[in-house]
């Protein structure tokens, strides 16, 4: 697996040196060996630390060979620069041997000017102390001359301890052992990241920001992310790992908390601040300091590593570290907050945003907390996709839902789940609610809007809709982003997690119920919709109408009195129940009203008060209307029409005046017979869904849309003619349809890259020669098609290729170097395929149920590096000499790299293509299961076929070079297969040959072991399964499931 997965994956730091002394002094004996050295040595005896002894070794001319070794074993060297120390030329050649060692080895190196020595006369060789050394540098060469200059400059460089600013010798020499004591501790590898899931990924981001090849610059980057995601563990696993390699460094923890003012003035607070940060970074306690230039002065000429962690207030950054010039060169200062502003408004703009963890992941930390392992054992596996699911990826989450249900049995999972699934967990619920409290009061009814009503909207319309509420809507979804409180997509697309909505909802329940601006509980709705108890400050509503019981009658005069009702949203979250709503005729709408989304609306006809120039968005699913209105509405602010499912809908309304009309779903209007001519004219209408109407016959020339970016057609049997179509387009699916032949006079542009045509319809060369592709599907289209034309290698951004029932599809041509995902189903004649090339990107190749596949091109398929396959065939190929029949396969083996797996399974009857496959291996070390691998495959098999995937499991594991015995256990997820057959491939990385040994036999095969990265990073991300029948499909959007990453899951 990549390095994504844990911290101690391949690209994880070699195993630390072992230092056979903590310290090696270098120092001119008589000046200090009987003084200050011989007080220096006790005090290292005390605290635990080693220390060279060269008592007994004689000096001379020439450093002494064990004196070498003990300068390169050492991890700490200390130079005692004292007034003769330049006289001795060995001195000189060990000063020179440590700074050898510090380039070399990263050992760290001390200094102390003793007695009266000025380190500006040792960086320059000037003074007494360079009078001295050049009194030695006689009759040596010009080498030696320039190497002991070249050492006593870097040493006068190293800040270290002077004689001269200690009253007291022994304080000092107590501070030199401090100081050692702490270096060690920090040089010490620690494993407390060691098993912390994607913590490796985190740290390649960040080391990346911080560019600490530049040892000029000072950098201050900032780490962002919402409460709980992982932030300050990302700091705190950067601070182990790179601390050590610097000339000072300290963890400002927790500063939201610890670093409150008490009290103090602003410059008495800020006074406190520089205090307890040189106090740490200088391990001095009690640090007292009489104005905000000092701490500038003492750390300016300092390489430091600072991590402010937990910041919220911008006069921290102020206190802390408000320029770069008062730090030395190399210097890097880390911030985390929740707050991105904070750090733009500091000038921090290099800054890592901390995301969700991807699905793998997540469940692989809810695992390590819960089981200690990294995956869920058996009859676990449910409960943990469950509890997963409800902490929504949150690393804080995961941590605590796994410590709590620790050593619990499936019951108690069970009964636990239940109870969570129904409230949130109070622990993250009191630390996501600090996000929250802290906001201005406008910036939280925002925040509840979001989180009722606006989760996934466009924040255009989101603007739109609030445009007269008196909210700075603006400003306030700009605050919630900074404090990661919402994420603003690249879509635009505004999206709060699950966690923090739930925070939304219980901070709604707990206002008074006649006071509350939005209204969510079953109660309180009923209260006002029926009692008219509704206010003049209410804002929204969200009804689950299958919260209630039998059936409601709204009062014709409740919604009137909400005349600042905005947002109306009646839905029916349980399709079983029956639900009866009475609507007054003469039901008063309010006036303001911008989202109206009614399921089910039970009325005859729209009410006349219904004023729809304020509208902007309008859905109304599954209703029983054969008309909307009559004639031309104003409908100048309306964004989004959604009449999904509306069954009796026969005519679409004149829409001419919806201006500014940007989507436009009639899906499932099966009694609409033609598209209004309006449509065409909606120059803003950038996607158009006509999927399953059944008696659609006209749609209108969509030629001059300009904005068109999207149009679907699926399931219109008794459309013949296809409009013409804006050069625009993106996306086009055309999906079980009568349509006649498609011709060249459908104008696609250049900027096409989605083509789905699924049905009956022959596609045109025109369609398969479109340069910008990058997704192509041709399912049952064209019963005809025996190859596909040779210009299609010319599709230079073609990614996904799927070919699905054509069954006199004989042969495929050349293919585009750039696929990557290739799926022929159903394709019973296919025969032959081009051998991609050696730099191909492809590592899906899917080929069910295409039985007439010829030897070479089985060859073809099988032997293509770094991919996966499934295909026809009954036996486990040459490749794999480890192999076994049956579910189980033991080998013994002591390789460490990855290995392919290969599964024989047949179909125990006719199997549906409703039917999903997931093949998953169990593998387990000397008895110690490690890991599972899922593989999910396409259904609808009607004879034995195999299945080859790989995996780099075994890299992740220290203990490889140990084990004597592996055992993998295949099982399925569905008993409608039988696994029959079973092999492995071990795979070793071989320097000098492309080639793969099976280290067992010897044998060679036409494998590489050679992943492409970005390759296994996409396998590593994909999850879930795959899905082809459009018969199976409400709408095209589960469609377009086919062409989401969704092939391969990984369970750990």
């Amino acid at each position: 697996m990549s390095s994504l997965m844990s911290f101690s994956s391949s690209s994880s730091p070699s195993r630390p040196r072992t230092w056979r002394y903590s310290v090696f002094t270098s120092f001119h004996g008589p000046d200090v060996r009987k003084t200050f050295l011989s007080h220096l040595r006790k005090q290292f005896n005390t605290n635990g630390i080693s220390m060279f002894d060269d008592q007994g070794i004689e000096r001379g001319q020439t450093i002494a060979p064990e004196l070498i070794r003990a300068t390169r074993e050492s991890r700490i060297s200390i130079v005692v620069l004292s007034k003769n120390y330049a006289s001795s030329s060995w001195c000189l050649d060990e000063l020179v041997e440590i700074f050898k060692c510090k380039e070399d080895k990263n050992q760290i190196v001390m200094t102390v000017f003793y007695g009266g020595v000025d380190p500006s006369d040792v960086r320059k060789q000037t003074g007494d102390f360079g009078k001295v050394f050049k009194k030695t540098c006689t009759r040596k060469t010009e080498e030696e001359r320039r190497k002991w200059s070249q050492a006593l400059t870097d040493a006068g460089n190293i800040a270290g301890e002077h004689f001269l600013n200690w009253d007291n010798e022994s304080e000092m020499i107590e501070k030199i052992a401090r100081d050692v004591s702490n270096k060690l501790n920090a040089t010490i590898v620690s494993n407390d990241f060691e098993d912390m899931v994607g913590i490796e990924a985190h740290l390649e981001k960040m080391q990346s920001l911080l560019h600490l090849d530049d040892e000029d610059g000072v950098m201050l980057v900032g780490i962002c992310g919402p409460a709980g995601i992982g932030k300050t563990t990302i700091a705190r696993a950067l601070y182990s790992r790179l601390s050590s390699t610097f000339q000072l460094s300290c963890f400002m923890e927790n500063l939201r908390e610890s670093c409150n003012s008490g009290g103090l003035d602003e410059y008495g607070w800020k006074l406190r601040l520089q205090e307890l940060l040189l106090s740490k970074i200088l391990n001095q306690n009690g640090i007292k300091i009489n104005h905000l230039g000092m701490m500038m002065q003492r750390l300016c000429d300092q390489k430091v590593f600072i991590i402010l962690d937990d910041v919220d207030d911008l006069q921290q950054l102020e206190a802390l570290a408000n320029d770069t010039n008062w730090f030395g060169h190399g210097s890097r200062i880390i911030v985390t907050t929740e707050d991105q502003e904070l750090l733009e408004q500091h000038g921090i703009n290099n800054t890592y945003h901390v995301d969700f963890p991807p699905k793998e992941n997540a469940r692989k930390i809810l695992c390590r907390y819960a089981f200690k392992q990294s995956w869920a054992p058996y009859g676990f596996e449910n409960l943990a996709e469950r509890a997963t699911e409800l902490c929504s990826n949150l690393p804080l989450g995961l941590r605590v839902m796994g410590s709590m249900l620790r050593g619990k049995k499936e019951d108690d999972w069970e009964s636990m789940l239940q109870r969570l699934e129904k409230s949130s967990i109070s622990k993250i619920d009191a630390l996501l609610r600090v996000g929250f409290d802290s906001l201005h009061e406008s910036d939280q009814t925002i925040f509840l809007l979001i989180a009722v009503f606006f989760n996934y909207e466009d924040d255009g319309h989101v603007k739109t809709m609030l445009a007269d509420s008196g909210l700075d809507v603006r400003l306030g979804l700009k605050t919630l982003a900074y404090k990661s409180l919402i994420h603003l997509s690249t879509k635009g697309e505004i999206v709060m997690h699950k966690l923090l909505k739930q925070v939304g909802i219980q901070a709604i329940q707990r206002q008074e119920p006649r006071k509350r601006q939005i209204l969510i509980d079953t109660d309180n709705i009923l209260d006002a919709l029926e009692n008219d108890f509704g206010n003049r400050s209410l804002m929204g509503i969200s009804f689950d109408i299958s919260t209630i019981k039998d059936s409601m009658d709204i009062s014709p005069r409740a919604l009137k009195r909400m005349r600042n009702l905005r947002f109306l949203w009646i839905y029916n979250s349980r399709w079983d129940t029956n639900v009866r709503v009475h609507v007054p005729e003469d039901m008063d709408f309010p006036p303001r009203l911008k989202l109206l989304h009614w399921e089910e609306y039970p009325g005859k006809c729209l009410p006349h008060t219904l004023r729809p120039e304020n509208l902007v968005k309008l859905y109304l699913e599954e209703i029983k209307l054969k008309h909307l209105w009559k004639g031309t509405q104003p409908l100048g602010n309306l964004k989004k029409l959604n009449l999904n499912s509306s069954y009796n809908l026969e005519e679409l309304p004149d829409l001419g005046n919806a201006t500014n009309l940007e989507i436009l779903d009639v899906c499932k209007c099966q009694s609409l017979v033609e598209i209004h001519s309006s449509v065409g004219n909606l120059h803003k209408l950038e996607k158009l869904k006509m999927n399953y109407c059944g008696k659609l016959q006209v749609v209108p020339s969509l030629f001059n849309l300009a904005s068109l970016q999207s149009v679907s057609i699926a399931g219109c049997y008794q459309l013949r003619k296809f409009p013409d179509i804006s050069a625009t387009i993106t996306e086009l699916k055309i999906v079980d349809t009568m349509l006649e032949e498609l011709t060249a006079s459908i104008r696609l542009g250049s900027r096409l890259e989605d083509l789905y045509i699924v049905g009956s319809v022959i596609p045109n060369e025109y369609f398969l020669t479109h340069p910008h592709v990058a997704r192509l599907m041709l399912e049952r289209s064209g019963a005809d098609i025996e190859r596909l034309p040779d210009c299609i290698k010319d599709l230079h951004c073609l990614e996904d290729l799927f070919i699905i029932g054509c069954p006199k599809l004989v042969s495929l041509p050349e293919l585009p170097r750039s696929l990557t995902r290739l799926v022929v189903w159903n394709c019973e004649s296919l025969e032959t395929l081009v051998p991609f090339p050696s730099d191909s990107q492809i590592f899906i190749l899917f080929f069910p149920n295409c039985f007439k596949l010829g030897p070479e091109a089985r060859r073809v398929i099988i032997q293509q590096r770094s991919c996966h396959q499934f295909l026809p065939g009954r036996d486990i190929p040459a490749e794999f000499t480890h192999r076994a029949i049956g579910k189980s396969l033991t080998i013994t083996s002591n390789a460490c790299g990855g290995f392919k797996m290969c599964v024989i399974f047949s179909p125990k009857s006719e199997m549906g293509d409703a039917i999903d496959i997931d093949l998953m291996c169990r593998i387990s070390i000397n008895g110690c299961p490690k890991e599972n691998c899922i593989v999910s495959l396409l259904g609808g098999v009607r004879s034995e076929h195999l299945a080859i995937f790989y995996s780099e499991i075994l890299r992740e594991y220290d203990e490889v070079e140990q084990y004597s015995e592996m055992l993998f256990e295949f099982s399925s997820s569905t008993q409608e297969i039988e696994i029959i057959e079973c092999g492995v491939q071990i795979l070793v990385e071989e320097t000098s040959s492309e080639q793969v040994l099976d280290n067992d036999n010897g044998s060679l095969a036409d494998e590489s072991f050679e992943l492409d990265a970005s390759r296994v990073k996409i396998i590593d991300d994909l999850h879930g399964s795959l899905e082809f029948d459009a018969s199976r499909v409400d709408t095209d959007d589960a469609l377009l499931g086919l062409f989401a990453p969704t092939f391969f899951s990984f369970g750990f």
